[in-house]
């Protein structure tokens, strides 16, 4: 096939403007600091069968895995007509983790439905035991509700409301998606009547763009099946270690087969990640492969994915998945990172800190919940950047003036944890440093971490990053360390003080 290069980015770029002025009406009218500042949502646009046409720059997780829901909706969701809305947050639906809600719409032209579009924002509380729904539970039910699939009413959100500790946030932030899918129905409507009848020949030839570059790409690595292996640490049901292992293979003719067979089974805490989670971490690894391609389903066409029933890469429901977003997604990158690197000797990066280092807390009546970057892993022609979300998140922080504005803490210390990058050629990047004063009466904190035992693997000799710590200075002065994977109470004067893990290194140091 014959194809326009210029044409295709030029319709590339319009489609794609039709998800960022999604996530710009989303983060301009969100209550919640999650969605407004450190901009923990996705959005995207999908042809009339469901397949992704453009996505804007938001969540690797989301966005690799919102085309799975899209697809799964309209093979056995609700029907939705033009002027509904559908809702979800349900992993075992093509989901991610129950923070994680999902607003989609169909867009109408002429009388027909011409394709859908969609956001997913992470709440900062969807109920469960411990504020920020994001304690080490054992069942997903103990996470916080579940929204099946369904049209948007109010009673397909009362239960949600109503088991928030902040419903009033939650109703907020709801309503902000719904502003942002309106947005995205008349923008690709108005691009509908501009192109007319040429609109389902231009997505489809962007689509046979991609998937030929994709293709070429993959082809040109070396033909062959290759190994790898890495563990999620402090899982006690594991016996302290949670493996996963990966075979990749790669035709020689374009296509990609990653085969998690041998993965651990299904744990007993958070750490569970639904197929829609593996298989985005594969898309984004895919699509780093690719270069400079038009994102959309062309660029997965030749990906497939081998996820075994009820393991840690594939979840069966009642498993609790709320780290399996975070936490396992990484762990996932790092396995085919690794394969890359024994495929490809001196030219695939060390690995970053593999994890998101995921805090929650809060009390009764309200949640905090965030993410804190790390280092990146040293690469073959620079070092690793400092204090970064890597991979498969792609949020900011929380600036400390809203933190102390909007909730009680105050932010004691947050700068850059020297010496954490690990030493090479090109070093990898620093962790960051973050101490929270707890100045509420009472609450709880959870924390869903991981690198605390051991730090990020370097590459072609590189040295490991330095692991994380977690901690409590506990009013009185007195230190109580923290496990990577846990729950604890804090009261007025507590300091919560994390230490997120730095990139491995790249390359041996004395080759300089």
């Amino acid at each position: 096939m014959q194809f326009d290069p210029t044409r295709v980015s030029l319709f590339t770029e319009l489609v794609s403007s039709v998800a960022e002025e999604m996530g710009t009406t989303l983060e301009r009218v969100a209550f919640s600091t999650n969605i407004k500042e450190r901009r923990d949502f996705s959005c995207a646009v999908f042809d009339e069968e469901g397949r992704l046409v453009a996505q804007a720059a938001h969540i690797p997780v989301h966005l690799g895995a919102m085309e799975f829901l899209m697809l799964r909706w309209l093979r056995e969701g609700p029907r939705l007509a033009p002027g509904e809305f559908g809702i979800s947050n349900d992993p075992f639906f093509a989901g991610t983790h129950l923070p994680d809600i999902s607003l989609l719409a169909p867009v109408e032209h002429s009388g027909r439905v011409v394709g859908y579009v969609a956001c997913r924002a992470h709440h900062a509380d969807v109920g469960g035991e411990a504020p920020g729904s994001f304690s080490p539970v054992d069942d997903v039910r103990r996470e916080g509700v579940i929204v099946h699939p369904q049209l948007l009413t109010r009673d397909a959100t009362q239960e949600l409301l109503a088991r928030s500790r902040n419903p009033d946030e939650r109703e907020g932030d709801l309503e902000a998606q719904r502003a942002a899918v309106l947005v995205g129905v008349r923008r690709f409507q108005e691009l509908s009547s501009r192109l007319g009848e040429d609109l389902p020949r231009f997505i489809g030839e962007a689509r046979a763009y991609a998937e030929a570059r994709t293709r070429t790409a993959l082809a040109e690595l070396p033909r062959g099946e290759w190994t790898a292996k890495d563990f999620l640490e402090d899982v006690p049901a594991a016996g302290e270690q949670a493996e996963i292992r990966l075979t990749l293979r790669l035709d020689g003719e374009g296509g990609a087969e990653f085969d998690f067979t041998g993965t651990a089974p299904q744990q007993p805490i958070g750490l569970n990640a639904t197929e829609a989670v593996t298989r985005s971490a594969c898309a984004y690894v895919v699509r780093c492969l690719a270069g400079d391609t038009p994102t959309n389903a062309g660029c997965f066409a030749p990906m497939t994915v081998i996820a075994p029933a009820a393991s840690l890469v594939n979840a069966a429901f009642p498993a609790p998945v709320v780290g399996g977003n975070t936490e396992t997604s990484q762990r996932v990158v790092d396995v085919i990172l690794q394969a890359l690197a024994a495929m490809l000797p001196g030219r695939i990066p060390a690995c970053s800190q593999g994890t998101m280092n995921n805090v929650a807390l809060g009390a009764r009546d309200w949640a905090y919940y965030e993410t804190l970057g790390g280092g990146c892993g040293g690469g073959p022609e620079r070092a690793g950047a400092s204090g970064w979300h890597s991979h498969m998140t792609n949020t900011a922080n929380t600036p400390s003036e809203t933190l102390e504005v909007e909730l009680p803490l105050r932010v004691v210390r947050y700068e850059l944890r020297e010496g954490s990058g690990g030493e090479g050629r090109h070093r990898g990047g620093e962790g960051v440093v973050r101490v929270l004063e707890f100045l509420d009466e009472e609450g709880e904190v959870s924390i869903l971490s991981d690198r605390r035992l051991g730090g990020a693997p370097g590459a072609f000799g590189g040295l490991h990053g330095a692991p994380g710590s977690n901690r409590i200075m506990r009013s009185g002065g007195q230190v109580e360390p923290l496990g990577s994977k846990t729950s604890a109470r804090l009261r007025r004067g507590d300091r919560l003080i994390i230490e997120t893990p730095g990139g491995g290194g790249w390359g041996v140091q004395s080759d300089a």
